[in-house]
């Protein structure tokens, strides 16, 4: 059965969105400000479940920095997105924010954030937005193809339905946290539909590394702060957090596209960690060299470097006794201590994804050029940023 259309359009044109997550609502919210009746399929009991989640640690919305610098992030796919954010970049974002009564602040790591840090009352206010621009909105509505005659298919609670629209608006999210309605599935409809789709791939993600029980005991759940990460031409400084089964955190979320396509291309990861990024090699060999006396060689790091004992156990954890009693060979450690990675954590637990429909398949518009009419918007396209307020900017914008 047919499925209830939006309230009549201006432009006598009906679009139809699917998905309610951040890139459809704003599709959503610019095609009935250009006239269409615009009705908004979601398959979860509410809007924008993802986009909640994000927020309950603080809704990093987007980015101060400069907008050239803001570009580089993208990587590979800059000259797909760069268009879109040029036209709804960071401040544009900000504006529209604040149109809808939410005012942003910029941290002091130039991310940007609503005053009141969560979610839910800039998602209250865009909904209400939304109604009242005539847009419908049918949850527990999961979208499940196209029929031969061409309509879009829903499972519902009430059984199939089926709709026909002059636009289709396909925003469907990534391949992580399957609980918030992103489960990926959409991707074995546009195969088999003939549209190239890249496997999913963890984005800003946790890896799992093999550490003794002794070290997990000691010291999971500790942050490892004011170090450099490498991997390959990449290197990031800040801090992360060990875990029970392995690594995590915001410097390694920053490094973790390098280090996954190296795990992926090679069957090995490394990870390179300076301990002392502020100091050189030779005055790191120097203050280790100097007599230790009593004190055990852990309060020997943390007199002469500053080590604290997180830093010490990992050093322990890495390195050989050999190596441990000898100042050179243990500034080079401390310089460059290697973590072999043994895999990126789960699919579902990266806070993105890579991976999607191919960039070949979308014209400049996102609109694929084998089913015309029909739009992909945000994760569930072929591009990933880091976090920092970059993807959902991108989600947004497109």
């Amino acid at each position: 059965m047919p499925a209830n259309p939006a309230k009549p359009a201006p432009n006598g044109k009906t679009a139809m969105v699917i998905g309610a997550g951040p890139a459809g609502l704003m599709a959503a919210e610019r095609l009935a400000g250009d006239g269409y009746a615009v009705t908004i399929y979601e398959g979860m009991p509410s809007a924008g479940r993802k986009f909640l989640m994000a927020g309950k640690s603080g809704l990093n919305i987007t980015h101060g920095e400069d907008l050239e610098t803001f570009l580089t992030r993208y990587g590979a796919s800059r000259e797909r997105l760069e268009p879109h954010l040029r036209k709804f970049g960071p401040d544009q974002i900000r504006q529209w924010c604040a149109g809808l009564g939410v005012e942003t602040f910029v941290g002091s790591s130039g991310r940007v954030f609503p005053t009141a840090m969560k979610a839910s009352p800039l998602l209250r206010a865009w909904l209400r937005r939304l109604d009242g621009l005539g847009c419908v909105i049918h949850y527990r509505h999961y979208w499940t193809g196209w029929n031969d005659a061409g309509q879009a298919v829903f499972k519902t609670t009430d059984g199939d339905v089926t709709v026909q629209a002059d636009i289709t608006i396909l925003a469907l999210g990534g391949g992580s946290w399957k609980r918030l309605g992103s489960d990926g599935k959409w991707m074995d409809i546009l195969v088999a539909a003939g549209i190239k789709c890249n496997p999913f791939k963890p984005a800003n993600c946790g890896f799992d590394i093999d550490w003794t029980d002794h070290l997990i005991d000691k010291c999971a759940g500790q942050p490892v702060k004011a170090v450099t990460l490498a991997c390959g031409d990449q290197t990031v400084r800040g801090e992360f957090v060990i875990s029970k089964t392995g690594i995590e955190g915001s410097a390694v979320y920053a490094i973790s596209a390098t280090l996954r396509d190296q795990w992926l291309e090679t069957g090995v990861g490394t990870l390179t960690l300076d301990l002392c990024p502020d100091r050189t090699i030779e005055d790191v060999t120097t203050r280790l060299a100097k007599p230790r006396g009593k004190n055990s060689l852990g309060n020997h790091l943390r007199k002469t470097l500053g080590l604290d004992a997180t830093k010490t156990a990992m050093i322990f954890e890495v390195t050989q006794r050999d190596i441990q009693n000898d100042p050179a060979k243990l500034a080079t450690a401390i310089k460059n201590l290697a973590l072999k990675i043994k895999k990126p954590r789960p699919i579902d637990e990266a806070i993105s994804t890579a991976g999607g429909v191919a960039w070949e398949e979308l014209d400049e518009n996102f609109q694929l050029i084998k089913r015309p009419g029909t739009y992909c918007l945000g994760e569930m396209v072929d591009w990933e940023a880091p976090t920092g307020g970059y993807l959902l900017s991108a989600c947004l914008s497109s």
